[in-house]
């Protein structure tokens, strides 16, 4: 398969994994490339994710390295053959490639959790609240940009619906609920639209109140489970833009996180309930 010049952060997590795999095995990349007969700068263009590999291939660095880890092996298979051609694709020249690489790690997550304080998720804004949003970034954007970003977050909210729906999880803190973006109007129906979206099989949406305590730091987090927990990842939302994780200690210390979140979560009853009252209160 050909060289990549740009790959994707998908192409370049398939290679640092199997840059894990080498060095549990205890080999430099000069001892993997003779033991599976390629050459050493085959084996840094696929750890770098700048070279596409077959499923086989994959399966032949397993063995190699020695990996009996038959879930991971399938999971990693799996993201082999190249750049994925997905809608997201057709955005390449008009957003961050941050942006494209997380609708894609959200196409290909098998769960995704998320806790916000300020902001509504963002699979669950209406397209009028989402405006607003973008309205207020800065410095400030073109109007044209504004509608390439909606446009791109209103497909994104795809996951949720149709026969590969994702299982999604919202811990919405009350300060979200409150902030009022766009106006009267626009953010009761951002809220009518957060009890709509909670009636489907695989959404919940959870309020935490003020006063029920609040572990971690306040910081949004969104979790994407993989096909295995190695391949998770965690995107959290910078000034500067996304930031992705996967380091192992971080994935664990998130998936603490959140998991500590959810008692301070009211049921989803009660927070349909919960939220119905804010909305009356505009």
């Amino acid at each position: 398969m050909p060289p990549s010049t740009t790959p994707t952060l998908r192409q370049q997590r398939l290679g640092a994994e199997l840059r894990k795999l080498r060095e549990h095995a205890g080999l430099t990349s000069t001892a993997a490339a003779e033991l599976l007969g390629v050459n050493q700068a085959r084996i840094s263009s696929i750890e770098a994710g700048r070279y596409a590999v077959s499923a086989e291939r994959v399966r032949a660095f397993a063995r190699g390295y020695d990996c009996a880890d038959e879930s991971l092996i399938e999971a990693l298979c799996a993201m082999t053959g190249g750049r994925t051609r997905g809608w997201w694709d057709e955005y390449r020249d008009h957003l961050p490639t941050a942006l494209i690489d997380l609708a894609e790690l959200e196409h290909h997550a098998v769960e995704l959790r998320v806790c916000l304080v300020i902001h509504i998720p963002a699979l669950l804004q209406t397209t009028d609240h989402a405006r607003a949003l973008f309205q207020e970034v800065a410095p400030p954007l073109l109007p044209y940009e504004v509608e390439h970003r909606l446009s791109h977050r209103i497909k994104r909210q795809g996951v949720l619906h149709g026969r590969r729906a994702v299982r999604y999880t919202a811990l919405i803190h009350e300060a979200a609920l409150r902030m009022g973006f766009g106006g009267r109007e626009v953010a009761r129906a951002q809220l009518q639209h957060l009890i709509d979206m909670g009636e489907h099989d695989n959404v919940v949406v959870r309020v935490i109140p003020f006063g029920s305590g609040f572990p971690g730091t306040g910081q949004s987090i969104d979790y994407l489970s993989g096909r295995v927990p190695q391949l998770d990842t965690v995107q959290l939302d910078t000034h500067h833009g996304c930031e992705f994780l996967d380091a192992q200690s971080q994935l664990t210390k998130y998936r603490t996180v959140l998991d500590r979140m959810e008692p301070a979560a009211l049921p989803s009853s009660e927070s349909r309930d919960f939220i119905h009252r804010i909305a009356q209160q505009l």
